[in-house]
């Protein structure tokens, strides 16, 4: 199985935008997984139905035993995150401050402190009508969104491990959920915009990608509202070597075909003929023809 992951450098390039519309064009054995799990959104576009729901376990936290603690405080002193709080005659944890450091069980003098799973968030594995599809919501507040974006992908190779391709609609950035994205696939297709920022970011996660030993291509959308910013990034592409898989026009059309949720190559207009021709960039690319 061929793995392809539409990731950007920063938010709000038309990444998910773009996934969703490769989705739906695919004539191959296709599986989905959407690893921006912090804001998911892909399954606005595919429409999927649930069929598997599983609980996502981040890291531990604290939890305090009323009957065993002392009250003597040290636990509340020796928290840099300022989880514990007293209150009402006892101390407790805030869930959503604790961290799992576990330095509040390591060093409580009454062993009134234990670690606790937690259920940070779901996974869920759906069918949609372009093919099997896993995604997840991550609880606000929680972190190891690293780990959660592992999970996702866990399920899809277990799912769905003999289709043809894998395509990801992956985090924007370059923390922790773009390293666990981009582990292990074959490419990446970088969404940047035309903006100072945008050419900025797409330069970092660039040089994050090139660790991984991935193949990179590039997609610059909405191009003509800034033509010389875009004429930028060609130069910067070529300098590094690297593949511009093609260019969408800014279009109204996107923000329609959103709206009703539906990919925006179910439109008639320019940006879906765009993408069209992305599509049939990869193909080649990946031999899928």
């Amino acid at each position: 199985m061929k793995k392809l992951a539409v990731i950007s450098g920063k938010g709000g390039t038309g990444k998910t935008m773009v996934a969703g519309a490769l989705a739906s064009l695919a004539e191959c054995s296709i599986a989905f997984a959407d690893c921006d799990v912090d804001a998911a959104n892909l399954e606005l576009l595919l429409n999927p139905t649930v069929e598997l729901t599983k609980p996502y376990y981040g890291l531990k936290v604290a939890e305090i035993d009323q009957d065993a603690c002392t009250l003597c405080g040290l636990c509340e002193e020796l928290c840099r995150f300022d989880a514990i709080t007293f209150e009402d005659g006892r101390f407790s944890v805030n869930p959503i401050k604790c961290e799992g450091c576990a330095v509040c069980t390591l060093l409580c003098p009454s062993d009134a402190v234990v670690m606790k799973t937690r259920i940070n968030g779901e996974i869920y594995y759906s069918k949609t009508s372009f093919g099997p599809f896993a995604h997840a919501r991550l609880e606000p507040g929680s972190g190891t969104t690293g780990l959660l974006v592992t999970e996702v992908k866990k399920l899809i190779y277990e799912k769905a491990g003999d289709k043809e391709l894998l395509l990801i609609d992956g985090p924007p950035g370059i923390g922790c959920p773009l390293i666990a994205t981009v582990t292990g696939v074959d490419a990446v297709l970088i969404v940047t915009e035309p903006s100072i920022s945008g050419l900025h970011d797409l330069k970092r996660v660039v040089t994050v990608c090139n660790k991984f030993g991935v193949d990179i291509f590039v997609v610059i959308n909405k191009f003509d509202l800034e033509e010389t910013v875009s004429l930028k990034i060609e130069d910067y592409c070529q300098e590094a070597g690297i593949s511009l898989a093609g260019k969408i026009p800014f279009d109204k059309k996107v923000i329609e075909a959103i709206k009703n949720r539906e990919p925006v190559v179910s439109q008639k207009c320019p940006s879906a003929d765009a993408i069209k021709e992305i599509w049939i960039f990869l193909k080649k690319e990946f031999n899928l023809l």
